[in-house]
């Protein structure tokens, strides 16, 4: 079943605001994570590390969240489906991934930001803590496979999308010649 062109138009724009959103907001909070890989400055790693506890979790979270939605509305919603075509199985299960990966991140994330929270916390202990600088840049690059693979959306079906491709011809083939007299 696909949606009406009104509605996949509204779907589709709600999918790209909220997926270009999580992109954006993944790259203001690696901003504050090289801050907090580059200084030495108690004062600009205590804000580093409270801002991307903010980020995570007010933003980004939620656009994960909503671009796992969208991007279900869109595949089911569409020609695509979700099962037909290996980009669009692809990225379901990227997405899903950054999602899991960033949930589990947050812990470490929110650990951190109460360190830094926490005025008894030293310089050195505050310098010690680290980034999370990999899992920021391992995730930006999944987002950007995810939306290249949106974008250009590769040739391949599945053996799913094959079958029900054939059931579909097979069932106009059926009602073309049912129709000649």
């Amino acid at each position: 079943m696909t949606m009406p062109p009104r509605l996949r138009k509204f779907a589709l724009a709600a999918h790209l605001t909220v997926s270009v959103g999580w992109i954006g907001a993944v790259a203001a909070y690696m901003a504050l994570d090289v801050a907090v890989a580059t200084s030495q400055d108690t004062q600009t790693l205590r804000a580093a590390y409270l801002g991307m506890e903010v980020i995570a979790r007010s933003v980004i979270v939620p656009l994960a969240f909503a671009s796992v939605l969208t991007g279900l509305v869109m595949s089911l919603g569409t020609k695509w489906g979700l099962f037909r075509y290996y980009w669009v199985l692809i990225s379901l299960l990227l997405t899903i991934v950054a999602t899991v990966v960033l949930l589990v991140e947050t812990q470490t994330i929110s650990y951190f930001a109460a360190k830094a929270a926490d005025p008894t916390t030293s310089s050195g202990d505050l310098r010690a803590l680290g980034s999370t600088l990999v899992h920021s840049v391992g995730g930006t690059v999944v987002l950007l496979v995810i939306l290249v693979l949106n974008l250009y959306k590769p040739h391949g079906m599945t053996r799913y999308g094959w079958r029900k491709q054939y059931e579909q011809r097979r069932k106009q083939r059926d009602q073309r010649t049912a129709l000649v007299p």
